[in-house]
């Protein structure tokens, strides 16, 4: 690339003036929002700046829980997860991590994780003085995995001391170009379906089934039809909104799962204020409560799944929405621990959810 540093940050900064967040202003320079932050390291004084922090990525999250409260946000291109709480019990096995904390509940896939980035960006309210640092995360491609952000109760002496830390001013860091946008997974081809759906039915956990797509060489969706009418079935793109107000009218705790590249953020409890929002041609679904905000564009759900899977606790149910890439949104279970049974709340939750091709309900 050609371009001068000071030409992306100047460029950016339009974008961002335009009322384009990060990553779209990123997008709307032909790059990834990673690369873009890398160009702002070595800046001095303007509205962003970032530091380049040391790749020791587990080490650096461990440190985290003294600093109190602090807000996880882990996003894919249709939906942002954010959950408010303290890092806590983060430990990995090779490059797969766990946060297990009481409200921070990830898997972290350490393999994707490229580069980290401590940024600063300067307070419109106050001229010449900069908010907190937020900490980003950013896949080889520069698409994030996972962001970081203080709050009112976080302990800003000890999070400076992180940043402080784990910042590695002079390291470079190199991204490739954006992943192209991938086509929808095609019809499973030469796979024997019942050899699929008798190994289906022998599972004992629902992490066996990422295994047995592996086995098959299948992405989810295919598996899905090769089992559809048996242990998954299609419903209405609006079953997302339904379950979710249902969920938040009798008070049902859910598990709201969103991936990125690298992290799978966790939300269980009840879901209390549901908000759709048309902002810019755009629909929003919106779960807005304290300690966890949920943002989904509801139009650009594709298809909408329920999904069986065997335990040796009971069958356990997920409704799982995709877009039109094949990408995987977010998924939604009732609130369960290992050695608990499915709550009957969120099985009357799911069956009444209409079937594709059905009307719903005014």
């Amino acid at each position: 690339m050609n371009t001068s540093l000071q030409d992306i940050r100047t460029a950016f900064q339009n974008q961002r003036e335009r009322g384009l967040r990060a990553r779209e202003a990123a997008e709307a320079l032909g790059m990834g929002e990673g690369a873009a932050m890398a160009a702002h390291c070595g800046a001095s004084g303007g509205p962003l700046r970032a530091l380049p922090l040391k790749p020791d990525w587990l080490g650096l999250l461990q440190s985290l829980q003294v600093c109190g409260p602090l807000m996880a946000l882990t996003r894919n291109d249709a939906v942002v997860h954010e959950k408010t709480g303290i890092y806590q019990k983060v430990s990995a096995n090779g490059h797969v991590g766990l946060a297990l904390g009481e409200d921070i509940d990830l898997r972290l896939f350490f393999n994707q994780w490229h580069a980290g980035f401590a940024v600063f960006e300067a307070l419109k309210s106050q001229p010449g003085e900069e908010a907190p640092p937020s900490l980003q995360f950013f896949d080889r491609h520069g698409a994030a995995v996972h962001k970081i952000f203080v709050r009112e109760q976080t302990d800003l002496a000890a999070w400076r001391q992180v940043v402080a830390r784990f910042e590695e001013p002079a390291r470079e860091t190199v991204f490739e170009p954006p992943e192209a946008v991938r086509a929808p997974a095609p019809v499973a081809q030469d796979v024997d379906a019942e050899a699929f759906a008798a190994a289906w039915e022998a599972m004992t956990d629902t992490h066996q089934f990422f295994g047995l797509l592996k086995r098959f060489g299948l992405e989810r969706q295919q598996g899905f039809r090769l089992v559809e009418g048996r242990y998954a079935h299609r419903v209405v793109n609006a079953a997302v909104r339904e379950l979710l107000v249902e969920a938040a009218f009798d008070g049902t705790p859910v598990m709201v799962f969103v991936g990125s590249p690298g992290c799978i953020q966790i939300h269980t409890g009840p879901v209390k204020r549901v908000e759709p929002m048309e902002v810019h041609g755009k629909t929003w679904l919106n779960v807005l409560d304290p300690g966890f905000n949920l943002h989904l564009r509801e139009d650009l759900i594709q298809e909408v799944w329920v999904v069986e899977k065997p335990t040796s606790d009971g069958v356990v149910t997920s409704v799982e929405a995709f877009d039109a890439h094949g990408g995987l949104m977010a998924m939604f279970f009732g609130a369960r621990k290992p050695g608990q049974a499915e709550l009957d709340a969120w099985r009357q939750i799911v069956a009444h959810l209409p079937a594709a091709g059905q009307p719903v309900a005014a």
